[in-house]
C-alpha cells in the first residue's frame, strides 16, 4: 500500500487521449492508464474536437477507477492533483480541469493546472533522471514545434516557435493526402523508411534564427503528389521526412553553438520517430552534449509528465491557477 502523500495524480486531457497516472516524486510511475480515440477520428483524418471532449467525458471516470485501485491508493491520500489546464483544445482541457477541480474538492487535496509544455519537459525525467542544466529542448509534437533554452528548472527562454503548421499537424496532414491513416507520424515514418527521397523538398526558414515554419513543405508535397499521381508513397514520405529532419537538426545545431548545455533534449510525440532520434544522436555526439529523449512510452501526451511537472509546483510553492488557456507560452509555468 502507498503511503499517504507520497503520489500526485497526473490528468491529461489536452487533444484526444485521456491520460491518467499516479507518479512519486523522484519520478517513477506507479500506476498510468491512457485511453485513446484513434478509432473516434479516423474518418476525419484529424481531431474532431467536439468529439474529443465527449469522448473525455466518459473515459474519465472508469479510467480514474483501474489507476486508484493499481496504484493501490485512496483520493484523499494523494499528496495533489496535477492536470493540464492549457495549452489545447477548449472543450477537451475543460472536461478534465472540470473533473479534476471535483475530485480536490471531494477529497480535499491540492490542486494544480499544469502548462502542458512544462509537462512535455519533465518528460525526460520519468523513470529515471536525465536532464542535466543547462539544457536545450527541441519540442515537436501534434500542436507545437519550438525551440527552448533551459539554464534551469524555474527559467525558460523560449527561442523560436512554428510560425504555422507544428511538425506533428504536418505528418498528419501528409498521411491524409496519402490514405495512410491517423495518427499519421508513425505510417509516414514507417513508409520512408522503405523509400528513397528522389524529390527535394524546401526547407522553410532552414538558414534563419530558430523560427519554424512547416505549412509551405507540406503544400509542396500536395502540390508534387497533385502533379505527379502515380508517384510511390514511400519516396515521397521519405523526401517529406528528409526535409522536417534538415530543418530541425540545422535548427537545433544553431541553438548548440549558440547556447552551450549540458543537455539536449527531445520531446512530444514527434520525439518517438526512429529517424529523428538518430539524427538528434548523431548532431548531440558532435557538439558535445548528451541527448536526453523520453522513454517511448511517455513521448506522446500522457497523465505521468503531469503528474511529474505538478511536483514542480508543489515543490516549488507556484501558484497555482486552474485557468484553462487554449494558447500558454512555455514561459509562463
Amino acid at each position: 500500500m502507498t503511503s499517504k502523500g507520497d503520489l500526485i495524480l497526473g490528468i491529461e486531457t489536452s487533444c484526444d487521449d485521456t491520460s491518467l497516472a499516479l507518479v512519486n516524486e523522484a519520478g517513477q510511475v506507479i500506476a498510468e492508464k491512457t485511453v485513446n480515440q484513434f478509432e473516434i477520428h479516423a474518418d476525419y483524418g484529424g481531431v474532431f474536437p467536439e468529439l474529443a471532449s465527449r469522448a473525455h467525458v466518459h473515459a474519465l471516470q472508469p479510467t480514474l477507477r483501474e489507476v486508484l485501485e493499481a496504484g493501490g491508493i485512496e483520493g484523499p491520500d494523494l499528496r495533489a492533483i496535477g492536470v493540464t489546464r492549457g495549452p489545447g483544445l477548449i472543450g477537451s482541457l475543460l472536461a478534465g480541469v472540470n473533473f479534476a477541480a471535483g475530485l480536490a474538492a471531494g477529497w480535499n487535496v491540492p490542486i494544480y493546472g499544469v502548462n502542458h509544455l512544462r509537462g512535455h519537459l519533465r518528460s525526460v525525467d520519468l523513470e529515471e533522471k536525465r536532464l542535466e542544466y543547462p539544457a536545450l529542448v527541441l519540442l515537436v509534437s501534434g500542436g507545437h514545434s519550438f525551440l527552448a533554452f533551459l539554464k534551469d528548472q524555474q527559467t525558460i527562454e523560449l527561442l523560436g516557435s512554428t510560425r504555422d503548421d507544428s511538425v506533428g499537424e504536418s505528418y498528419d496532414k501528409v498521411a491524409r493526402m496519402m490514405d495512410l491513416g491517423f495518427p499519421g507520424g508513425p505510417a509516414v515514418d514507417k513508409l520512408a523508411k522503405t523509400g528513397t527521397p528522389q524529390v527535394r523538398f524546401p526547407r522553410p526558414l532552414k538558414n534563419e534564427g530558430f523560427e519554424f515554419s512547416f505549412s509551405g513543405l507540406k503544400s509542396a508535397v500536395a502540390r508534387h503528389l497533385e502533379q505527379n499521381p502515380d508517384a510511390d508513397h514511400a519516396d515521397v514520405c521519405a523526401a517529406f521526412v528528409e526535409a522536417v529532419i534538415d530543418v530541425l537538426m540545422t535548427k537545433s545545431r544553431r541553438a548548440l553553438q549558440a547556447y552551450p548545455v549540458n543537455s539536449f533534449a527531445i520531446v512530444g510525440g514527434v520525439a518517438a520517430s526512429p529517424q529523428i532520434r538518430e539524427q538528434a544522436g548523431k548532431l548531440a555526439e558532435a557538439e558535445g552534449a548528451t541527448l536526453c529523449l523520453p522513454p517511448l512510452k511517455w513521448a506522446a501526451d500522457n497523465g505521468a509528465m503531469i503528474a511529474l511537472a505538478a511536483w514542480d509546483y508543489v515543490n516549488n510553492g507556484w501558484e497555482p491557477t486552474l485557468e484553462t488557456q487554449t494558447r500558454i507560452p512555455i514561459s509562463q509555468i
